[in-house]
């Protein structure tokens, strides 16, 4: 049987730079906690032996408070395998705070001491650091240099002597040798109700223990622990002059004026080399070189099956579905390199920190500013990064919040029917868009905290690493599974929805060919719906036929939007120019209908694999909660965006803007009225503020 080894330690130690370099692997790496939040596991030799290295969520010690560092405590504490510590060089001494909770647990361990940056705080004495700990201590470089590991060593200490300084007396005999007595005495110190539980102990048992601790048990055993540190730190290490993670940027990025705009700056200009001048040119090229592959295959096709419904499925369906897929895919891999190379250098910590007042105004986390960015991506595999909330209505409001931030799915709907009607101003609708997304689950979050989700209030502790160099390696390992993801997930997705979209728009109900599309399956089920959809500026059976097709994958929009029309779907410029033709099938009439179509598009149910998600993280209920929310938020801002738009085409902005200063100065009065009237209650008051609120 193959041995298991635990890949410990903190966040942002670099847990996953050394499980990708030992296994070769090409798991995600990120600079915040909460990026592995399950274990994952794969096999590696060394000296002739093949183990399993399990890689663990980070944690800070053997307390958990979180999700994710439940995970990882039931892992360590539960099991008898050997853990190889990481400990960042950089923050050694809180990083060995976590190896003396290992070696308490009486684990056979390893510590392997990871430079991450070539300018680090500390120089080690390896050997100093191995007698006076007890294990093997190794230094590596996890991301470029690993070759040290093959000096890997086990070793488990008994009791550290620090422990002899704290009394635990009071509470001694209420354990026997039999049950692991020295763990059990630091954990109810530490007051681990559960894990106590597991050990066997009953809720009196516990309540009775804990009352016999003194009230500052927990600030005692720390304190032993910190001062062994500090005389670890003073004997092994030699201290640089230099503070780890400060930089003379952040006095820029950070400052309480230019923070927002800076990070709204760097978005734009990452939205305008995405969506237009790079990537447009990069997409424009693409599509031409595969026009030149599949020209010649449909010509052959035709003239083989003739022009009906075999050819029509080969060259509209199957071919469309991946021109498309193929055409899109130099944005969407422009995104994630953009995405990356932020992530690298330490900037997307930075965004955490500005957007967590924010954030925790609405009652969410701050950790919930990684799974709203990671949203921007793929809403699926965001929504699976809630786990790591540590109150549970937290969980669930960040989980149901994600699907309204711009995927890059949605992508291919923005750039060809946006691009149609705005060409070069695009940019700024697109820009409008993501910012809509933002502000909409910001304010979908706080009717939750207001209303049957409240949160508590919770600590953010973040760290800043330093701004780095992107590894070139790294993201090109990152940009090639994200491509992978692409083409294979997404796009057998798009291509299997495009071959059904086209049976549906090809057959009836009576299953008889309607080789125009009129009477088909989707035509009538698109009238049917149609009505519904009048008041938000499109009422075309086939746009509301693409956005039901978009409910599978919402680049499967787009397909649809060309089939219907006839186009080759990888011909985004003929599709742009049929959308804007009266005789096409799907029409846009106006700049309002189009706006109030990308908005619907923006925030209408996402699609099927994030559902799913759903299911698993959060619960049917909830879930079912979350799309009815959905569908009722993307059908009442869209009708406010279409009667706006639509009101400034017909009256002007001088009119519109006068209409909403008086909204808005009416609701200002509104407040300052209720404002006042508050203010009625006495000073301090406490049992009449809410009858004088009433009267």
């Amino acid at each position: 049987m193959t041995e298991e080894i635990l890949l410990v330690g903190n966040p942002n130690a670099g847990k996953t730079t050394f499980f990708n370099s030992l296994v070769r692997a090409n798991e995600h790496v990120g600079n915040w906690h909460g990026v592995t939040v399950e274990e994952k596991k794969k096999e590696f030799s060394l000296g002739g032996k093949k183990y399993m290295l399990v890689d663990t969520p980070g944690i800070y010690s053997l307390t958990p408070l979180s999700f994710e560092e439940e995970v990882s405590t039931k892992l360590i504490l539960g099991s008898n395998s050997k853990i190889i510590n990481i400990c960042d060089l950089n923050n050694l001494q809180r990083n060995l705070y976590l190896t003396l909770c290992l070696i308490e647990a009486g684990k056979e361990i390893c510590v392997v001491l990871n430079e991450i940056d070539r300018r680090t705080k500390f120089k080690v004495s390896q050997k100093k650091l191995e007698e006076i700990l007890g294990v093997k201590v190794i230094e590596v470089n996890a991301e470029k240099n690993i070759t040290e590991i093959k000096k890997l060593q086990f070793f488990n200490k008994k009791t550290p002597k620090y422990l002899k300084k704290v009394d635990f007396s009071c509470i001694s005999h209420y354990f026997s040798e039999n049950n692991n007595k020295t763990l059990c005495l630091i954990k109810a110190f530490e007051r681990d109700r559960n894990f106590l539980l597991g050990e066997g102990f009953k809720e009196s048992e516990i309540d009775e223990i804990f009352k016999n601790l003194p009230s500052s048990s927990m600030e005692t055993l720390a304190k032993a622990r910190y001062q062994f540190l500090d005389e670890v730190i003073s004997e092994c290490c030699q201290s640089a002059d230099f503070v780890y993670g400060k930089s003379k940027f952040d006095k820029i990025l950070l400052n309480k004026f230019l923070a927002f705009p800076c990070f709204f700056l760097i978005l734009g200009a990452i939205f305008y080399l995405t969506f237009f001048s790079l990537g447009a040119f990069m997409s424009s090229a693409l599509s031409s070189l595969l026009g030149l592959i599949t020209e010649p295959i449909s010509q052959f096709l035709i003239s083989k099956l003739g022009d009906g419904f075999w050819c029509s499925l080969f060259n509209d369906a199957l071919f469309g579905g991946l021109n498309t897929v193929l055409s899109f895919l130099p944005q969407v891999v422009l995104l994630f390199f953009f995405l990356s190379l932020l992530e690298d250098s330490g900037y997307l910590s930075r965004v955490a920190f500005i957007f967590e007042d924010i954030l925790g105004k609405v009652g969410l986390s701050g950790k919930s500013v990684y799974t709203l960015l990671m949203g921007f991506g793929c809403s699926t595999t965001a929504i699976m990064t809630a786990r790591n909330m540590d109150n549970k209505n937290s969980k669930i409001k960040t989980a149901l919040v994600c699907p309204y931030m711009s995927c890059s799915a949605k992508i291919p709907i923005y750039a060809v029917v946006g691009g149609a009607f705005f060409g070069a101003s695009n940019i700024f609708v697109i820009l409008g868009l993501y910012l809509l997304g933002v502000i909409v689950a910001i304010t979908v979050s706080k009717i939750f905290d207001m209303t049957f989700l409240k949160s508590d209030n919770t600590t953010f502790i973040l760290e800043f690493p330093p701004y780095r160099h992107m590894s070139l390696r790294r993201t090109m390992k990152v940009l090639l599974a994200n491509s992978k993801q692409f083409l294979v997930k997404i796009g057998s997705v798009m291509i299997a929805m495009n071959v059904i979209v086209f049976l549906l728009s090809s057959f009836s109900f009576s299953f008889r060919y309607c080789a125009n599309g009129e009477g088909s399956i989707l035509q009538s089920l698109g009238k049917f719906l149609a009505p519904c959809f009048a008041p938000l500026g499109f009422d075309n059976w086939a746009v509301v036929s693409a956005l039901l097709a978009g409910l599978i994958a919402k680049e499967v929009v787009v397909s649809s939007i060309a089939m219907f029309n006839g186009i080759d779907a990888g011909s985004t410029q003929l599709i742009k120019e049929s959308i804007l033709l009266p005789t096409s099938v799907v029409y846009f009439a106006s700049y309002a209908s189009v706006l109030s179509f990308l908005v619907f598009s923006l925030l209408y149910v996402p699609c099927l694999a994030s559902i799913s998600t759903l299911l698993d993280e959060v619960g049917k209920k909830w879930t079912l909660i979350g799309v009815i929310v959905e569908l009722f938020t993307a059908y009442v801002v869209s009708f406010i965006v279409f009667n706006i738009a639509f009101a400034i085409e017909i009256y002007g902005w001088a009119f519109v803007l006068i209409l909403l200063a008086f909204v808005f100065i009416l609701l200002s009065l509104i407040f300052i009225y209720r404002f006042i009237k508050r203010k009625k209650c006495p000073f301090n008051c406490k049992n009449c503020q809410k009858k004088c609120l009433k009267k």
